[in-house]
């Protein structure tokens, strides 16, 4: 049975529109509030065990060694966020909770320490503290990088058998293809190890050894670069190793981020392709089309392609009224299609002259947030009626004039 959760949320309030937004109610297939159409995330609405199962569901029958040691327990695949209190190394004071910090998620170390250094090296406003900025970052980010759309056929809005089959398919491949977790280590660490992989020649950003005739310090002569920004490591500094990319490449906590959003991957989950770091969406949409509809991914044959997007047959429908689109005449407002009908209802310009909507096909005359019909009837001197097309204007708040004598009558 199909479940997209309707009852998940509802009426919670939208942390982007505020008192404007009546509360959560999602619609039933785009993904968003049908109050105010924003976002899930921007609700806060997918609750911590929500988000567990969906990661863990993520890693589910993933043909990865290190995936499944990691995130696997038992015959049910589960993630557990590393939810930690880490104290600061200070004295010890009366009030030992000041040197405390709880974090809602911290990388999977024995190394207590090495798990604070990797925090601190994260951007302030993007550290997952409990109850912080950079907690409701992380949330948003998991909801944005993670859809459960992306995995789970049942997250999905009416798909047919053959839609299914082909996602389960292409969810098995990215699986055994594509899908890691970062492994935070110190790259010292990895050469008293022996974890590290010899640096091909012809690799740059990566590890590699200065020759030194004295072979029993070449591992102090270890160069450590970051595979996005090439700025040097410090070998006692923790670095994010990615086992599809190899180990001879290595980031900074905050340089390792998708290549398209730029965005931190959340909880280190990535997706190698073509030498390149993304997060689930953008891999999934380097590999599939989107529908800008409801959000999920085209398994379908046929598709329609409008506005340098891809939509469902079905979605490419007005955001108010829900009509299908095709071959009828749309507005685009904030990237979405309204039809014409619901366009001059609820969100056509009223024209300062005439106090009737403006029709999207007629021209228009726009000054600052005022507009008038382009005709001899509308846009006129608001003291002589002069018409004003392609003349010179006074503009005062809504009004226009053709010459100071005639502000100076009507002011």
């Amino acid at each position: 049975m199909m479940g997209l959760g309707h009852e998940q949320g509802i009426g919670a309030p939208c942390r982007k529109c505020k008192e404007n937004c009546e509360g959560f109610e999602l619609h039933f297939w785009r993904k968003t509030c049908r109050n105010c159409k924003c976002g899930q995330e921007e609700h806060g609405v997918l609750l911590s065990t929500e988000r567990d199962r969906k990661v863990g569901r993520l890693f589910e029958d993933a043909k990865y060694i290190n995936l499944i040691a990691k995130l696997k327990s038992e015959a049910i695949p589960t993630h557990k966020p590393n939810v930690m209190v880490l104290r600061n190394p200070v004295p010890a004071k009366k009030n030992d909770a000041i040197n405390t910090v709880t974090y809602d998620w911290i990388p999977s170390v024995q190394n207590k320490a090495l798990a604070r250094q990797y925090m601190q090296m994260l951007p302030k406003e993007k550290q997952p503290v409990t109850g912080s900025e950079g907690a409701q970052y992380r949330k948003k980010q998991l909801a944005k990088q993670l859809p459960a759309h992306d995995q789970d056929p049942s997250k999905c809005h009416g798909l047919s058998y053959n839609e299914i089959k082909k996602m389960k398919q292409f969810v098995e491949k990215y699986k055994s293809e594509a899908l890691g977790v970062g492994n935070v280590k110190r790259p010292s660490d990895m050469n008293a190890q022996g974890d590290k992989v010899h640096n091909p020649a012809g690799i740059r950003n990566s590890t590699a050894v200065v020759g030194s005739k004295d072979k029993s310090k070449e591992s102090k002569k270890t160069q450590y670069t970051c595979y996005c920004c090439k700025h040097p490591m410090k070998e006692g500094d923790p670095a994010i190793y990615a086992e599809r990319a190899g180990y001879s490449k290595l980031w900074h906590p905050a340089c390792f981020i998708c290549s398209i959003c730029g965005e931190i991957l959340v909880d280190m989950i990535y997706f190698w392709k073509n030498g390149k770091l993304y997060c689930g969406r953008h891999y999934c949409d380097s590999e599939k089309p989107r529908c800008s509809g409801c959000d999920e991914l085209i398994f379908s044959n046929e598709y329609t392609q409008a506005e340098n997007k891809n939509w469902h047959l079905k979605h490419f429908c007005c955001i108010d009224c829900h009509n299908i689109l095709a071959g009828k005449i749309y507005v685009m407002l904030k990237s979405k299609p309204v039809c014409k009908p619901c366009y001059m209802k609820n969100h056509a310009v009223v024209c300062q002259g005439c106090h009737n909507a403006i029709d999207p096909e007629e021209q228009r005359v726009i000054y600052k947030i005022f507009s008038w019909h382009a005709s001899t009837a509308c846009f006129l001197c608001s003291c002589c009626s002069k018409c004003l097309i392609g003349e010179k204007f006074i503009p005062v708040e809504g009004m226009v004039f053709c010459s100071t004598q005639c502000k100076n009558m009507m002011y």
